[in-house]
């Protein structure tokens, strides 16, 4: 029998989730998507590779609900498959992680191309078109630099002229979103994601 040297074989390209689903990176299936892995992962992934103040790491699960409700305030009217689809928009980090802006700039197309397939798989998964439409899309970023802003200059030590000129100046500062700003513990993360997630996809079966 012929055995295929180590160093030959073709690489692995799947990771193995807590569910015992198999998620493959290069190919993802939205039957291999599953919420729970979801919020289990964003739960334990950092925001600013974990520099921020507090007594827990400011995950991408707490981020992501801190983006929906600023979407909330710009577009009072969004619909629940609007607002899933912003809650939903960093949700490809659960696989790949959170890699900040400077690092993506240095690794090049190859990992947008990536977080591009697996976003694609989860929206098909939770019944959401793969791309957002383009009125999503562009709350979604204005929310996203305004949640950027606000943890910059509230978590990770940025002063808000280097806030004003990297990020620009937020258009909105609503007082009571200030709450999403403090760090919550992981299963306090992951419980209150999961829970959005299901509040707003009541009507879908999953």
């Amino acid at each position: 029998m012929k055995v295929t040297p180590r160093a030959a074989r073709t690489p692995r390209a799947w990771q193995r989730m807590l569910s015992g689903r198999r998620l493959d990176l290069l190919d993802p299936s939205p039957l291999d998507v599953e919420i729970e892995d979801i919020a289990h992962g964003l739960a334990r992934v950092g925001r600013w590779n974990g520099q921020t103040a507090g007594g827990h790491v400011f995950s991408v699960a707490q981020h992501s609900l801190f983006v929906e409700a600023i979407a909330a305030e710009m577009a009072p009217g969004l619909a629940d498959p609007g607002r899933l689809a912003v809650l939903l928009h960093d949700a490809a980090e659960y696989v790949i992680g959170d890699i900040i802006t400077p690092l993506k700039s240095v690794i090049g197309d190859g990992y947008a191309a990536v977080e591009a397939r697996l976003r694609a798989a989860i929206h098909l998964r939770v019944g959401l078109a793969a791309t957002p439409a383009r009125d999503i899309a562009r709350l979604i970023k204005r929310a996203d630099k305004v949640a950027a802003y606000l943890e910059a200059t509230e978590l990770a030590g940025f002063s808000r002229a280097e806030a004003d000129e990297i990020f620009g100046r937020p258009e909105m500062r609503p007082a009571e979103l200030a709450a999403y700003l403090a760090p919550w513990p992981t299963d306090e993360a992951q419980s209150r994601f999961l829970r959005r997630f299901r509040e707003l996809s009541a009507a879908r079966s999953f």
